[in-house]
């Protein structure tokens, strides 16, 4: 028995051992037939579950000023996302991240049910980072961050309308950023990672394609005359109860914009409650009746003509001029007036009177020339032509009153380009929102001794005769001109809504700065443009003048003036 017993013990190790020998040897023939025969097989499915290529983001380029300020910059930020159906599964943490990420429970379920049969949702984007580490820390399944680049604009509502903005994607929505948006824009790369099955990140294995930053823009913009620009127009709405507020000012030499500025403004910072009536940029985009600032242009196609000079004379009297249904009318019976004071009085029959004696085709020509009726070469989206119509299509009473500014549609950039003409000598200039030289090719568009004919005619404007008078600035010679037009609504005048313009240059005797100044619809103070618009031009032009460093050119007068005992105590 004993004998039978140890036999049986000895059947059953052998039995075990060889078991073991052929499950280890099926083993090894398993690994190697699965390292070695369908290794590429098994291989492909296991990436195709856990490795994914993803982008890799770079940052949009700087908008810089023509200091090197900058005016809009990029961010590191970064978005959470999540893998639908192990977030899902997961909803017992949700209560913390919904807190953290100040999101409501409802919001991230119903965000979940809708991508659950895709593998890639955004539960948030561009948070800060150290919100996406608090996110992190919860340690949800399927839960992660991407980095990604958020736009901020250091000037805020200052540089809003010129600069615009960006939409969440990193794509040019409006002024500059819209523009430049093939320059700016980030090219972003391609990197291979590992994921676990949650969907976390576990490593990245290779750089597919690198990503390329976007270029860097140097603009013409001056963040200080825009800063001076922005506070003037705000202080003259606010103290006249206005509507809004437009300005642009140009460099004479290049054609640069300096500054262009509207109020209201927004801050591109804060998009909660962004409308388009406040986002778009109204010196581009909407026109407007110049009224009395394109009595100067009447003026110099008249000396252009030859058969007027500044002395010429008009009879005005009696104050008024009657061409069919309509009377044309001056402030006072001013009777016989020269050129130069009828820009000094700023005479509409006088005006009129000169646009009569002369050809349509005259007139056209001139404003034509100085770049009414078309784009200023600003290339800024939405930018407008304004309203020049065909010579043909005016009748007798058009002629006259487009003389004084009425029946012809403009923008704010339009007339300061139209003004660079007078400062320029006559030559016509594009604009531009980019740093030039000063070898940009201009277009002699009226002779220079017109040009300087017309800077002393506008010096004269404000003057103490001049209606202008409230531009003026101490230590340098302005000419410039006013205006005052009924706004035009649905197509009619409303007799109480005004718009009040100044265009103007300085120092006169060597011009370096053109502005443009309107203001819509004020209800306090007055309404016409040398009380409301002519001072926002002198704030400005001052601050401006002694930023740039321009040389004084009317000192010794003020120390004549100065000398002088004063004709008021104290």
């Amino acid at each position: 028995m004993a004998h039978k017993q140890q036999y049986r013990y000895r059947f059953r190790v052998w039995i075990v051992i060889v078991g073991m020998a052929v499950a280890l040897l099926a083993l090894a023939s398993r690994a190697v037939y699965l390292h070695v025969v369908h290794s590429e097989y098994l291989q492909a499915r296991g990436n195709a579950r856990h490795l994914r290529v993803i982008q890799d983001h770079a940052n949009r380029g700087m908008i810089l000023d023509r200091n090197g300020v900058p005016l809009a910059i990029s961010t590191p930020v970064d978005s959470i996302w999540a893998h639908p159906q192990t977030f899902l599964q997961a909803q017992k943490k949700w209560p913390g991240l919904a807190r953290i990420l100040d999101v409501k429970m409802l919001t991230l379920f119903r965000q979940a049910r809708k991508h659950k049969d895709r593998e890639f949702m955004y539960i948030k984007r561009h948070v800060s980072p150290n919100m996406a580490k608090k996110v992190m820390a919860l340690k949800i399944p399927g839960v992660n961050k991407q980095r990604e680049y958020r736009r901020y604009y250091p000037a805020g509502m200052i540089t809003g309308h010129v600069v615009g903005f960006t939409n969440i994607d990193d794509r040019g929505q409006e002024g500059l950023e819209l523009a430049y948006d093939d320059w700016l824009r980030a090219l972003p790369g391609k990197k291979r990672v590992l994921k676990d099955r949650f969907g976390n990140i576990v490593e990245t294995v290779e750089s597919v394609s690198l990503p390329m930053a976007g270029k860097d823009l140097v603009v013409s913009i001056d963040r200080r005359i825009q800063y001076m620009t922005y506070r003037a127009l705000k202080q003259a709405v606010e103290k006249h109860k206005a509507l809004s507020a437009t300005a642009v000012v140009v460099d004479v030499q290049t054609g640069e914009v300096l500054a262009m500025a509207n109020y209201p403004g927004f801050n591109p910072n804060n998009r909660a409650y962004l409308r388009s009536s406040l986002f778009r940029n109204r010196a581009i985009t909407d026109v407007f009746e110049p009224g009395s600032t394109m009595k100067p242009f009447i003026i110099a196609a008249a000396l252009e003509s030859g058969r007027y000079t500044a002395r010429s004379i008009i009879n005005t009297a009696p104050g008024t001029l009657r061409i069919g249904h309509k009377t044309i009318r001056d402030h006072g019976n001013y009777g016989w007036l020269s050129l130069a004071r009828i820009i000094e009085k700023s005479s509409n029959v006088g005006a009129a009177k000169v646009a009569l004696s002369m050809k349509r085709e005259r007139l056209w020509k001139m404003f034509r020339a100085v770049g009414f009726g078309e784009k200023t070469g600003l290339q800024q989206p939405g930018e407008s032509n304004g309203l020049l119509r065909a010579p043909e299509q005016w009748a007798r009473l058009d002629q006259a009153t487009i003389a004084y500014g009425y029946g012809i549609s403009v923008t704010a950039v339009q007339l300061a380009r139209a003004y660079l003409v007078f400062a320029n000598d006559g030559n016509a200039l594009p604009l531009s929102l980019l740093p030039r030289d000063k070898t940009t090719q201009s277009i002699q568009v009226m002779s220079v001794t017109t040009a300087a004919t017309m800077r002393t005619m506008l010096e004269r404007a404000v003057s103490d005769k001049g209606t202008g008078r409230a531009a003026r600035i101490a230590d340098y010679r302005v000419a410039g001109k006013t205006g005052t037009t009924h706004k035009l609504v649905n197509g009619r005048y409303v007799g109480n809504r005004y718009i009040s313009v100044f265009a103007g240059l300085a120092p006169a005797t060597r011009p370096r700065l053109v502005m443009v100044v309107k203001v819509e619809e004020p209800t306090q103070g007055g309404y016409y443009g040398g009380v409301i618009a002519a001072p926002v031009f002198s704030k400005v032009m001052t601050s401006s003048l002694r930023a740039l460093n321009v040389i004084p050119d009317n000192l010794q007068k003020r120390r004549t003036v100065a000398s002088k005992p004063s004709r008021h105590p104290g």
